[in-house]
């Protein structure tokens, strides 16, 4: 997907399932066009750092092992610490080459979704991550009160030809429900705001049984942390909680990450969803990022769109929030972050 903007966007993106790094194991990552590391060290802290070793450029994401909270290159033993430091030379021990650092990527883990704060230039996290509970403080604030997401209500979609900003333009279109999810109703959002770095929005979906066009019959509370994705909440029949996330791989392709989590059956003490439960969240909820997905990957992104009155507003003023999260705007003008 061609776009105006560079796909090096600073803010929080998401790189897996915290069960997908155990302890003691080291995994190839590639986001940002930049070859990356991840390994969980023997305390439990997960690290992610650049993966060409500073000695002869091997890849310690191939065949690194964990040694104490250290990483050790497969090439010739080179160990390199949590803050990226050079730490040991097998055969120089009492002089390890502390002039040597691989970037480090900051890491956030929230209810077993891990994160990594990237910007262009490797400069510190500017805003936290919003929390996907805690951000909702008007429903159950309790994550032990759900179903597991991960795996059973997990989704990935690997290496798709779409930019973060065309997922992030999906929040102010309600009109796409009808004809990409083939819902009964066309949803409305009812309001919507920038807090610091998030856009929030409200989106409601009538009652289909009433006559009163303001009765809604399920309203969806949705953050965008930034480009990386949203988290939201569901008020209805349903109240359960979710993230959708996008993350650049390189200049063409990005990966996707999809989590639901789903309120336990009264009186069950497992975080494993049952059967039934399973299958009615596969049905309803599941789905819908492969419908969408249909149409982000043969879309052109079209700079100046013909919008209808009714989403020209919210749509614009969207794009002119993303732009906080480049370096540069897309019209050239310098953007809101330095």
């Amino acid at each position: 997907m061609k776009v105006p903007f560079t796909w090096k966007v600073t803010g929080w993106f998401m790189i897996g399932w915290a069960p997908e790094f155990p302890v003691g194991e080291v995994r190839p990552l590639r986001y940002f066009g930049e070859d990356l590391v991840a390994y969980r060290d023997e305390s439990g802290a997960l690290h992610v750092m650049e993966a060409h070793c500073k000695h002869l450029g091997a890849h310690i994401g191939h065949g690194g092992t964990v040694i104490g909270d250290c990483v050790e290159c497969p090439f010739h033993g080179w160990r390199w610490g949590p803050d990226g430091r050079n730490t040991h030379i097998p055969y120089q021990p009492d002089r390890p080459n502390k002039a040597l650092t691989l970037r480090v990527y900051p890491v956030l883990e929230q209810y077993d979704c891990v994160f990594i704060w990237h910007h262009p230039h490797g400069k510190e996290p500017q805003w936290e991550m919003p929390d996907i509970f805690r951000s909702f403080p008007q429903f159950d604030t309790d994550p032990q009160r759900y179903y597991r997401p991960y795996p059973e209500f997990s989704r990935f979609a690997g290496n798709e030809p779409v930019h973060p900003q065309i997922v992030a333009e999906n929040g102010p279109d309600s009109a796409h429900f009808r004809y990409v999810h083939r819902a009964t109703v066309t949803p409305r959002m009812l309001e919507w705001k920038i807090v610091d770095q998030q856009w929030q929005f409200l989106t409601g979906w009538p009652a289909e049984s009433s006559d009163d066009p303001d009765k809604m019959a399920l309203r969806i509370h949705s953050h965008m942390f930034g480009l990386g994705g949203a988290i939201s909440a569901f008020e209805g029949a349903s109240n359960h909680r979710l993230i959708f996330a996008v993350t650049p791989v390189d200049d063409e392709y990005s990966n996707m990450f999809y989590s639901i989590w789903w309120p336990r059956n009264p009186g069950d003490p497992s975080d494993v969803p049952p059967d039934d439960v399973r299958a009615r969240v596969e049905k309803q909820y599941l789905v819908t990022v492969w419908d969408d997905l249909e149409i982000w990957r043969y879309q052109k992104y079209v700079e100046n769109p013909a919008l209808s009155r009714v989403d020209a507003k919210p749509y614009m003023a969207l794009r002119k929030w993303a732009q906080q999260f480049y370096e540069v705007a897309p019209t050239g003008a310098p953007a809101g972050l330095p």
